[in-house]
């Protein structure tokens, strides 16, 4: 006979790949557009500029929705939010191949920005709940490497079917698939029981923001993700295009190049990233903020390299090593602010980090579309480097100054008293 707990882990890991399944179509759903630059540039006549729109006003109504979805996930059920949430950007998705100008594309970006941040904070905070602490970010570790993998699809999916002609049939193709997932997706779900511990009982304060922001080593944080995200939004938007123009790529191979080596080493990264910082969390609770920090130290150089390497196999392994490196710092961040905010108020902290986030790596896609002639990707992709520098130090001195505290502060809140070793 299964044992009680037996059934739990296996139910958890059951949640775990339904919610894989939803992330990956959103990831397909957000990225595809980008491998269609240059046929959306001469089909619907579009600027550099406006192109570069298409990933920032996303980013901002998405990082503006964050914060309002994440208060909604703590107080009512995550379970129908991210059902509803998948239903939405599938309809929009669909009607993305309908768009017959430049600011229609543009109006259904926005909309997408609004229906995808419904998810994140209530998937990330139902997955981190059905986990202890010593398996969570291996969990959420697991889960993110749907965003890998629906990026490389994505992408290669939207390349492909550009290079046919056939760039509306991509999202109409994509739209279908949501809707379809939303079916059995919504019936699993119905089985979980979300609610099954205390310290991730639904939120009583109806500000969480305000408890969050009395939170040192998470406000730190608020500066530090957007920093990464940054980077990595402008490899994102612009890289398949710099390679496309650069080495004199096909759409496709473009498309593939800009992702494969990127997001396939990012995949390794984040597994691996998440074993060692649950590994590591049994002798340093601070594991996943110092892993996050050798993230950045080594990211910045690989990010430099991208931009200026002269042949394209170099290019290729500077995309992998920073993808590598990145994965350390993607799979952390949310179990990291964890280990310091209120349990009751986890949804809200993964919506005001993506909030932060999104509002400040809106400007890459834009800020590569108005510079890309005059400053360069190469020159924009050094700088980025510097801010990584500037954001590895930040986050050691809060690691020994700030995160012995709020530790201590919030699993005393939990009646778990626990002092960290750095």
């Amino acid at each position: 006979m299964t044992s009680p707990q037996s059934q739990a882990s296996n139910r958890a890991t059951l949640l775990v790949a339904f919610m894989w399944g939803a992330y990956f179509l959103n990831y397909c759903d957000r990225q595809a557009v980008f491998a269609m630059f240059p046929v959306l540039k001469t089909d619907l006549a579009m600027s550099d500029q406006q192109l570069g729109l298409t990933g920032s006003i996303f980013l901002w109504v998405y990082g503006l929705g964050c914060p309002i979805a994440g208060q909604i996930a703590d107080k009512y059920s995550k379970r129908i939010l991210v059902v509803l949430s998948l239903v939405i950007w599938s309809v929009v998705t669909l009607a993305t191949g309908w768009a017959t100008s430049a600011m229609v594309l543009l109006l259904l970006r926005a909309a997408m920005g609004v229906s995808e941040s419904l998810y994140m904070p209530a998937a990330i905070a139902l997955t981190s709940n059905a986990h202890p602490p010593e398996k969570r970010s291996r969990a959420v570790s697991v889960l993110t490497t749907a965003q890998i993998v629906g990026t490389i699809a994505g992408a290669w999916f939207g390349g492909w079917m550009a290079n046919q002609g056939m760039w509306r049939e991509a999202f109409f193709v994509l739209g279908g698939l949501g809707l379809l997932y939303a079916v059995p997706y919504f019936l699993f779900l119905k089985t979980v029981n979300e609610e099954s511990q205390v310290e991730t009982r639904r939120a009583t304060s109806s500000f969480a923001a305000g408890e969050l922001f009395r939170v040192p080593t998470f406000v730190m944080l608020c500066f530090v993700f957007p920093t990464f995200v940054f980077g990595l939004w402008m490899l994102y938007s612009w890289l398949p295009s710099f390679l496309f123009e650069k080495f004199s790529l096909s759409l496709t191979d473009a498309a593939f190049t800009a992702t494969a080596y990127l997001q396939s080493a990012t995949f390794v990264g984040l597994l691996c990233g998440g074993l060692f910082a649950d590994k590591l969390f049994l002798i340093t609770k601070a594991s996943r903020l110092w892993i996050m920090a050798a993230s950045l130290l080594l990211s910045a150089p690989c990010l430099h390299g991208i931009g200026s390497l002269p042949s394209l196999q170099a290019t290729c392994i500077a995309a992998a090593a920073f993808g590598l490196f990145s994965g350390f710092f993607i799979g952390n961040v949310f179990p990291a602010a964890f280990e310091v905010v209120p349990g009751d108020t986890r949804a809200s902290a993964v919506g005001l980090l993506n909030f932060f986030g999104a509002l400040v790596s809106g400007f890459a896609p834009l800020v590569g579309g108005t510079w890309k002639e005059t400053i360069g990707i190469e020159q924009l992709l050094t700088y980025s480097a510097y801010a990584y520098l500037a954001a590895a130090i930040l986050l050691i001195v809060g690691i020994c100054t700030l995160y012995p505290i709020d530790f201590a502060r919030a699993r005393s809140e939990s009646s778990v008293l626990e002092t960290p070793k750095l």
